[in-house]
């Protein structure tokens, strides 16, 4: 199978979505997911999201929210107080809330589908197979 890199997280918001507004005027959404899977510690996720406003509004969620989301996992780098910085985090193609069924199962099967379409690509082949959702 060629190289993938695709992010599923079903969990709740830890806390309420927090925009930050880029230096080119775009705002991200920065989002802490955690997943309690039972038997397992739970793990606090954190998500950056490039949310579309036509598709929601993560302003009005809320911490225990449940979220579905899907994307793909990235380090950056960044320079802070002087020294170079690194965070790993969920890079978001769609954050949906849990609720909306057919929109969780839409994103659901377009995940499935990266992962099929990335079964039959060439090895080495380079493509962003990522399901971009709002």
């Amino acid at each position: 199978m060629p190289p993938v890199n695709l992010a599923v997280l079903c969990g709740t918001l830890s806390k309420a979505p927090e925009p930050r507004l880029l230096a080119d005027g775009r705002t991200v959404w920065e989002l802490d997911v955690t997943v309690r899977q039972e038997g397992r510690s739970a793990a606090t996720v954190p998500v950056s999201w490039a949310a579309s406003p036509a598709m929601a509004d993560p302003g009005r969620w809320s911490a225990g929210e449940e979220v579905v989301v899907v994307g793909s996992v990235r380090r950056r780098f960044y320079r802070a107080g002087g020294a170079t910085v690194s965070r790993t985090d969920v890079l978001a193609g769609g954050v949906i809330p849990a609720r909306q069924r057919k929109r969780v199962a839409a994103i659901l099967a377009d995940a499935v589908s990266a992962l099929h379409l990335a079964e039959t690509c060439s090895a080495g082949a380079s493509r962003s197979n990522i399901p971009r959702h709002g």
